[in-house]
């Protein structure tokens, strides 16, 4: 399968998924998800609406290693360190969820400042 076709596919689940988790659908959501990431893992946004439906099913610790896998892609991602934030005190993981909010900050303050140094 080509780039093209699979960020198509990709995008195509990841649509599907939206329109599930809109209905209610969490599961089925979930495997959309998935199956949006088998045609093209790197695809975030599918890793945050993966992340965003396992967290609503509290299955947190496969939503913590979805939003994980964001921050190595893309380490600068605020969506993603927030997320885990928010997950971590749902576990009750106090100063992890505190270090996540503290970086989700200073990230967010950063891409401020970028934005007004142009």
């Amino acid at each position: 399968m080509s780039d093209t076709n699979a960020r198509e596919k990709a995008e195509d689940r990841y649509y599907a998924a939206l329109d599930l988790m809109a209905d209610g659908k969490l599961e089925e959501a979930v495997t959309a998800y998935r199956e949006s990431l088998a045609a093209d893992s790197g695809f975030t946004e599918a890793l945050h609406g993966l992340a965003r439906a396992l967290q609503d099913l509290q299955r947190y610790d496969e939503a913590i290693a979805a939003a994980q896998q964001i921050t190595v892609l893309d380490p600068d991602d605020v969506l993603a360190h927030t997320s885990l934030s928010v997950l971590y005190q749902k576990k009750g993981m106090i100063p992890e969820a505190e270090e996540e909010g503290a970086k989700a900050r200073v990230l967010g303050w950063k891409q401020q400042l970028k934005k007004k140094s142009f």
